[in-house]
């Protein structure tokens, strides 16, 4: 029979939702001899083989020797050679059984294909290439590219899926940045294109496209790169093109007709060239050579850091959080609450629907979102509950839904501020991919493929400084629930003119301003939020804010508002997975304007609130501290040991004037330090200490070079120190 006759040739979408029902009927499977041939069937009818003897035959009969003979389970002829065994035999056995049938069959009707499976796994040979891969069952619906050949389809990267995706993607995504910035493409075009390119890849790999569709389309430019700009210009355009305007031109390509109708602004407007070379078009064939499928919402930070301009990302205090500091986050924030409610109703049907209705009812604001990593996580961490709800309520009436009808989370009820463009567009495309992983993802665990095609309404990414906005520009105060996130750090004494204005904006004149840090507005700006509503927050954070005069000078009127800290993590050390890490300790604070307990106070400790401001005296009968000397000296009269045992042997008669210096981190740390001063050193002596002479001579044009009319004046007396006050004993 031909072949066409024997194969029903199906979409890849429908290829996906056959595997995923396949999967769901089959993960109590067990038993060879009662269930091989049925799950075999139902197997390839998953790419369109409705008829598996009219392709093959089961129990294929192979002589072995004069006298033997054995019997393959199911043999397709040049197309796939398939071994079941009973749940839990040895698998390995299987194939070495398989193989030893293969090298007994003529050479001209041997498969490519080889597949043993125990119903809960499979392992899958390419003859041709001698590859191989072990998957579970349940996982077949992520695999099906493999079993391209047998759908009618043909397959190039045969080892698609087994290379990780991490954080060196996102650094291959920078390079390509770095190399269209050097043509000549920059600014805000560049970062479209590069989110344009980021979805393409991932859609490539988790079922938008077709498998392999945009690695073809890009291998098929000339080496040289030349053309590349012009297709990748044209599949934009198709990308953002409706169905039925498609039919209106009557477009003939294949290749580009296999591509489907995006939406949701993300393809919108034509941008200009961005001219490829040889080495460009490569790195581009390099992030395609990923399994972006597999990627983690961590990429998009990581991809973010990749790009900016390090002063940029140093300015604006851009700390990438991990995943894992944003459960630290998110879990004691709402996911522990949530997931503790929903054992409790899981057992009563008509709670479990009402608490899938307050799930699909709350609302999340990241005022500081960045590239959206807090509200990806959630999101997915909201999406895996409800897979768990979905899974309990389930009936044949509501399979008879689609998975579209049956799901009430949404990206609508999540809400972003950012103040750079970039992220925000990062932000909303991560989103809406997250969305497609949770939706393979619940297509897996309740057997209903969905794609959501064209993408719809996503989360709101407002694109504006939240320290200057009414933050119900994104979300009404009545409908939010949670506030959190990771605001920019910056302490007060490094803050920009910029960040000093929006500070000022957000506090207005208080007392010590500048001591504290560029976070403590998102506090004060949430707290405002919250105000006579049950909307809950929490902040990753620099541990400075529990820490010294700051506690004090931000919550001790926060809490005359009515603000109380429900729960705290303490100082712990920061990780994350982008490039040039953050070298800080933080903490995390999460407040509303309802009282919990135990109490914690500001400096995050169980027990009462109390203020600890600075005073101007001693509360007891002690010595007054006062400024020290100051050297300003550019570092050349202060010495640890070894550079004043270096110091000494150069210049041995400046023994004597070496004096303790004991500033506030030797009193703390306990360092031990020297200070040359020669202030009353006579200038015969200081004559014949040429190395002391070089270092006087280098104060002088260190303070000669210096701003502050002062420090200049100072020069003068280069053996001086400002602010003189030398104790009288030791």
């Amino acid at each position: 029979m031909e072949q066409e006759n024997i194969r029903n040739r199906l979409t890849w979408d429908e290829i996906y939702d056959n595997a995923s029902k396949f999967s769901l009927e089959f993960r109590d499977a067990h038993n060879e001899e009662a269930q091989g041939q049925t799950f075999v069937t139902k197997f390839l009818q998953v790419f369109g083989i409705n008829e598996p003897m009219a392709a093959g035959n089961f129990e294929r009969k192979v002589e072995l020797s004069e006298s033997k003979s054995g019997y393959i389970d199911y043999l397709w002829e040049k197309q796939i050679a398939i071994e079941m065994k009973s749940k839990g035999k040895n698998l390995k056995e299987a194939f070495r059984q398989l193989k030893n049938y293969m090298e007994h069959l003529d050479p001209d009707i041997i498969p490519d294909l080889w597949l043993v499976s125990d119903f809960e796994k499979m392992i899958l040979t390419r003859r041709s290439t001698n590859e191989s891969w072990e998957f579970a069952t349940k996982n077949l619906r992520k695999r099906v590219h493999l079993f391209a050949n047998i759908a009618g389809y043909t397959t190039e990267r045969s080892s698609y899926g087994q290379v990780e995706v991490n954080v060196k993607a996102a650094e291959r995504m920078a390079r390509l940045h770095d190399a269209l910035k050097d043509h000549g493409y920059d600014g805000h075009i560049l970062e479209v294109y590069l989110v344009r390119l980021l979805f393409c890849l991932f859609a490539e790999d988790t079922g938008i496209f077709p498998p392999e569709a945009f690695s073809r389309y890009l291998k098929s430019s000339k080496t040289d790169g030349s053309d590349l700009s012009d297709m990748l210009a044209r599949l934009f355009e198709i990308l953002d093109m409706p169905e039925e305007i498609r039919r209106k031109r009557n477009l003939t390509s294949e290749t580009l007709l296999r591509f489907r109708y995006v939406n949701g602004r993300l393809f919108d407007g034509i941008l200009p060239r961005a001219d490829f070379d040889s080495k460009m078009r490569k790195t581009l064939l390099d992030c395609a050579d990923f399994d972006w499928g597999k990627i983690s919402p961590a990429i998009f930070g990581s991809l973010f850091q990749g790009v900016m301009d390090k002063k940029e990302r140093r300015d604006m205090g851009a700390h990438y959080t991990s995943e894992e500091n944003i459960l630290k986050v998110i879990n004691p924030l709402f996911m522990d609450a949530l997931w503790k409610e929903f054992d409790r109703v899981k057992t009563d049907p008509r709670e479990l629907s009402s608490f899938h209705d307050k799930i699909s009812n709350l609302c999340f604001l990241d005022p500081a979102c960045g590239c959206g990593n807090f509200l990806i996580i959630t999101y997915r961490e909201l999406r895996l509950l409800e897979i768990e709800i979905l899974k309990i309520l389930k009936t044949d009436k509501l399979l008879k839904l689609s998975l579209g009808i049956m799901q009430k989370v949404s990206l609508r009820q999540f809400y972003g501020i950012e103040s750079l463009d970039f992220p925000c567009q990062i932000a909303e495309v991560g989103l809406w991919l997250m969305d497609h992983q949770m939706n393979l993802e619940a297509s897996d665990k309740l057997g209903r493929y969905q794609i959501n095609m064209p993408l719809s309404k996503g989360a709101t990414i407002l694109h504006k400084n939240a320290l200057r906005i009414d933050w119900e520009e994104a979300v009404p105060r009545a409908k939010l629930s949670y506030i959190m996130g990771n605001p920019p750090f910056g302490g007060g004494r490094t803050m920009s003119k910029a960040q000093k204005d929006d500070m000022a904006h957000v506090f207005g004149k208080i007392r010590a301003l500048g001591d504290l840090d560029y976070v403590t507005a998102w506090y004060k700006r949430a707290s405002d939020m919250m105000r006579g509503t049950e909307i809950r927050a929490a902040f990753v954070s620099t541990s400075s804010v529990a820490q010294g005069e700051q506690p004090a000078l931000l919550w001790k009127p926060l809490m005359e508002e009515g603000a109380h800290i429900n729960f705290a993590m303490p100082s712990f050390k920061w990780s994350n997975e982008a490039r040039g890490k953050a070298a800080v300790n933080c903490v995390i604070i999460g407040f509303s304007h309802q009282a919990s307990k135990p109490n914690i106070n500001p400096y995050l400790v169980e027990g009462p609130n109390v203020f600890i401001f600075r005073r101007g005296s001693p509360l007891c009968d002690a010595p007054p501290i006062g400024i020290g000397s100051m050297p300003i000296d550019d570092g050349n009269y202060l010495f640890t040991d070894t550079e004043k045992a270096d110091f000494l042997k150069k210049e041995p008669k400046a023994g004597k004037w070496f004096r303790p210096w004991v500033g506030s981190e030797e009193l703390i740390k306990g360092h031990a330090r020297h200070c040359l001063f020669l202030k009353d050193c006579p200038p015969s002596e200081l004559q014949l200490m040429p190395e002391c002479l070089k270092r006087i001579r280098r104060v002088r044009d260190f303070r000669l070079a210096s701003k502050n009319p002062a420090t200049r004046k100072l020069a003068e007396f280069p053996l001086s120190f400002h602010n003189m006050r030398l104790p009288d004993s030791a």
